[in-house]
C-alpha cells in the first residue's frame, strides 16, 4: 500500500470554521474573551449533532478580528498540503460572519489574504465556496451572492445547514449566480431525501450535491444524477459521527460507486472528526478493501469533479499517476 499522505487530492467539501486547530481557537479565544474549554484542546471526544452545534457557535464566537480569519486560512493551507491536497475548494460562511462583526468584507477579505499566503509558504491552491443557511434570509443570500461576484478567487456559492427548512424561497438568487458565472453546489440528501435532492438539481441549479448519500432512496432519483454526472461530495467520517450513517462499514459509500455515480471524498469537519483527508481515504480502504488503484480513481474524481481550471487539473492527475506508478 502507498503512502496515502503522498496521494494527490482535489477536497471540495470541507468547512473552514470546522478545520480551526484546537489550540489555535484556545489563543485566539483567550485574546477575545472567550473561554475554550481546555478538553477540546487537548484531544476532544466528538459527541455528534448537538455537539457539533455547539462547536461550531464557539468558533465563530472566538472568531472577532481579521488576524484571526488570516491566521485560520493559512494554517488550513499548512494542514492541507500535509495531507497531499494540491488543491481545495473550501466553504465558509462570509455573510455571516460579515454581519455578526458589522463588516461584511472583512471576514472574506482576512480569508483570502491567509489562503493566498498558504498558497505562496505551501503550494496549495485553494478557492472558495460560499455558504449559506437555508434557516436564514434570502437577503442575507443575496449579500452572499454579492460578495461572492467581488472575488475571482470565491468559485461559487450554495445551501447549506438543515435540510428541513426548503430551498425555493433561493431559487432567484441560485438562478442569478449562474447567470453571473458563478457556480452553484448545495448541500442535499443528507439528512432529507429525494426531494431534497430534486429541488436542488432542478431550481436549486446545483452543479455538485453536497453529501447526496440520501440519493439511493430513489432508484429514479440515481439514473438521473447518473446521467447528468452531477458529482456527489460524500463525507463518510462526517455522516457516521453526525448520525447519517450507523458505521463505516455500513457508510452507503461503496453502494453508490456501484450505481455510477460520480463520487469524491472529503472530509467535512476534519477538526471536530478528528480525522483529516488522508485518514478519510485510509477508513475507508479498510472499510471497503479498495487497493491503490481505486484510490487514485478516487483522487481523480475529486479533481474532475472540481471547478480547477484545466491546466490544473491535469497537472494533478499526471502527480495521481506518477502515485500510482511508483512501487
Amino acid at each position: 500500500m502507498r503512502d496515502l499522505l503522498g496521494l494527490p487530492k482535489a477536497h471540495l467539501h470541507v468547512h473552514l470554521e470546522s478545520t480551526v486547530r484546537w489550540p489555535t481557537l484556545a489563543e485566539i479565544g483567550h485574546a477575545n474573551g472567550v473561554e475554550v474549554p481546555e478538553h477540546l484542546a487537548a484531544g476532544h471526544a466528538f459527541g455528534g449533532f448537538a455537539d457539533f452545534f455547539v462547536q461550531n457557535d464557539l468558533v465563530r464566537a472566538c472568531l472577532q478580528k481579521a488576524d484571526d480569519f488570516r491566521r485560520i486560512a493559512y494554517e488550513y493551507c499548512e494542514d492541507e498540503a500535509a495531507q497531499g491536497t494540491r488543491y481545495a475548494e473550501v466553504s465558509f460562511t462570509a455573510a455571516g460572519h460579515g454581519e455578526r462583526l458589522g463588516d461584511l468584507r472583512m471576514p472574506l477579505d482576512a480569508v483570502l489574504e491567509g489562503l493566498a499566503r498558504g498558497r505562496e509558504d505551501f503550494g496549495i491552491d485553494c478557492r472558495v465556496i460560499l455558504d449559506h443557511s437555508r434557516r436564514r434570509s434570502v437577503e442575507r443570500a443575496r449579500r452572499t451572492l454579492d460578495l461572492g461576484l467581488r472575488y475571482e478567487e470565491v468559485v461559487a456559492i450554495g445551501l447549506a445547514g438543515d435540510e428541513a427548512f426548503p430551498g425555493e424561497p433561493f431559487t432567484e438568487v441560485f438562478a442569478a449566480a449562474r447567470e453571473s458565472g458563478l457556480h452553484v453546489v448545495h448541500h442535499a440528501g443528507e439528512a432529507e431525501g429525494a426531494a431534497s435532492i430534486r429541488q436542488a438539481i432542478t431550481d436549486g441549479r446545483t452543479e455538485r450535491l453536497g453529501h447526496g448519500i440520501r440519493v439511493l432512496d430513489d432508484p429514479d432519483l440515481v439514473a438521473e444524477v447518473r446521467d447528468r454526472r452531477i458529482p456527489l461530495e460524500v463525507c463518510p467520517s462526517s455522516n457516521v459521527a453526525l448520525g447519517f450513517a450507523p458505521s463505516m462499514a455500513e457508510h452507503p459509500f461503496q453502494r453508490l460507486r456501484e450505481e455510477g455515480l460520480a463520487v469524491t471524498l472529503n472530509t467535512d469537519i476534519p477538526c471536530m472528526t478528528g480525522i483529516p483527508l488522508a485518514a478519510e481515504y485510509a477508513l475507508v480502504r479498510d472499510a471497503f478493501g479498495y487497493d491503490d488503484a481505486v484510490l487514485a480513481g478516487l483522487a481523480r474524481a475529486g479533481v474532475d469533479a472540481s471547478f480547477a481550471p484545466p491546466d490544473t487539473k491535469a497537472r494533478i492527475h499526471a502527480e495521481i499517476d506518477a502515485w500510482l506508478a511508483r512501487a
